[in-house]
């Protein structure tokens, strides 16, 4: 007689219910001790239970979606031992035994095929189980012994929640671990190849399909070139990049006193003496200090091209949608000389004569908004650059200085910046010396 081992759901803690998340084999394969049976998920953490037996799987008493206890029966296995025999004959014993007195022909040669199969499956066997099916409802002899052609890929029970979460088949996925382990690294290449395909839509569910006039008239308006070539751009930049938004705040009493102390003299010489260009002679200074901010990752994504130049890209708002013009060399020009140069490349973007240098070669970009309005918003990085400053209204309020509150400038500033080159800190700092720089020009000097 065979022998049934019941394999139930271990200690789960805790929890009372746990969800079954993954059915690891299929009726009629053979299992290994150790070998993972199910995968088991907590609000805290994934489980996948083991076989405590080698054999031959029986039944599948869950299924997927199915919550669990402990103690319920999740599989039942037929032990070795018992197990080959077992294979070589129906399930039905009286038919097997009849078969047994008279076989024909055919019957010996597909008895000898079928008991050989369970052998070579257990020398070729990955060591983790073939198939992922979730049936539970008995089959013939000859699907019990049927072996997938294709091994289930090895991964620890965290990759494999992370495949779920992105949507990712593990069957696909290339293995770099050892003995063809799939890695968290694996899956992660697996999505950027994937994001990188015309017509991608990074695995993403499609947006249901809507009629605007349902519920009265539209007017259908084209979206310029501009507007689709931006779409595309910051689709892609916020898909690849893990966006983090640093905020803070500069007081620009004195540097706004400044500033107006020289307008005439800008305006005398045909441009405007903006408070934009002050803050991009500042980034410039800021970027030289802080290099890993005026840098791009390479495609490998483990290597960092420090850029020994400084071109800051500056948004501008025009008719056709929003161009980012570039004023290159801004570490090495004059305030006056970058005022003068964003007037003129404003003009040109409004005017939609920018040529192609005009546009190309930006370190670093500033968004700035304070001239519309807005106390904040986070800015999405222009790749390949690693940061964007975003510049919004600048406010007066009251400040406690020396033990009295007094009436200061204040201008808010939010930094968004690639989390997988720059982390909080480094952002904490750089902002905060920028800031320093708008406060009191003069540091620009040091």
């Amino acid at each position: 007689m065979a022998q049934n081992e019941e394999v139930r759901v271990p200690d789960i803690g805790d929890f009372d219910e746990v969800d079954v998340v993954e059915i690891l084999v299929s009726k009629g394969d053979h299992v290994d001790v150790e070998q993972s049976l199910i995968t088991l998920e907590s609000e805290k953490a994934s489980l996948e239970v083991p076989s405590p037996v080698a054999g031959v799987v029986r039944k599948i008493k869950t299924s997927v979606g199915d919550k669990v206890s402990e103690g319920t029966v999740i599989v039942v296995i037929e032990v070795d031992g018992d197990a080959q025999a077992k294979e070589s004959s129906s399930e039905d014993e009286p038919e097997a035994e009849a078969a047994a007195e008279s076989p024909a022909p055919e019957a010996e040669a597909a008895t000898e095929s079928t008991a050989a199969e369970p052998e070579a499956a257990t020398e070729s066997a990955a060591p983790e189980p073939a198939g992922t099916s979730h049936e539970t409802d008995e089959t013939d002899a000859t699907d019990a012994t049927k072996v997938t052609d294709e091994p289930r890929p090895h991964a620890s029970p965290s990759v494999r929640r992370m495949a779920r979460e992105l949507g990712v088949d593990l069957g696909k996925v290339a293995p770099s671990g050892p003995k063809g382990r799939v890695l968290s690294s694996d899956i992660r290449g697996f999505v950027k190849h994937a994001l990188r395909q015309p017509g991608s839509s990074g695995g993403l569910p499609p947006l249901p399909e809507f009629d605007p006039a349902k519920f009265g008239p539209v007017e259908i308006v084209a979206l310029s070139k501009i507007n689709k070539l931006t779409a595309r751009n910051v689709h892609r930049s916020w898909l690849h990049i893990p966006h983090v938004t640093h905020f803070d705040e500069a007081d620009i009493t004195g540097l706004e006193e400044f500033r107006r102390a020289h307008a005439a003299a800008a305006e005398a010489k045909g441009f405007k003496l903006t408070f934009v260009s002050f803050v991009a002679r500042a980034t410039a200074a800021a970027l030289l200090s802080f290099p890993r901010f005026n840098s791009s990752l390479l495609a490998d994504g483990e290597n960092l091209a420090l850029r020994r130049y400084v071109n800051i890209g500056v948004a501008v708002d025009t008719e056709q949608g929003l161009l980012v013009p570039v004023v290159h060399d801004a570490d090495k020009k004059s305030v006056l000389e970058i005022a003068a140069e964003l007037a003129e490349l404003s003009e040109k973007a409004r005017a939609g004569k920018l040529g192609p240098r005009d546009m190309q070669g930006a370190t670093f970009t500033i968004s700035s908004l304070g001239g519309i309005g807005g106390s904040g918003f986070t800015p999405i990085i222009n790749s390949p650059e690693v940061a964007i400053l975003g510049v919004s209204r600048a406010q007066t309020r009251p400040v406690y200085v020396d033990g009295a509150f007094v009436p200061r400038l204040v201008l808010p500033l939010a930094l968004s910046y690639d989390h997988r080159v720059i982390d909080g800190a480094a952002a904490a700092r750089f902002t905060r010396h920028l800031c320093e720089l708008l406060e009191d020009l003069r540091r620009v000097l040091l």
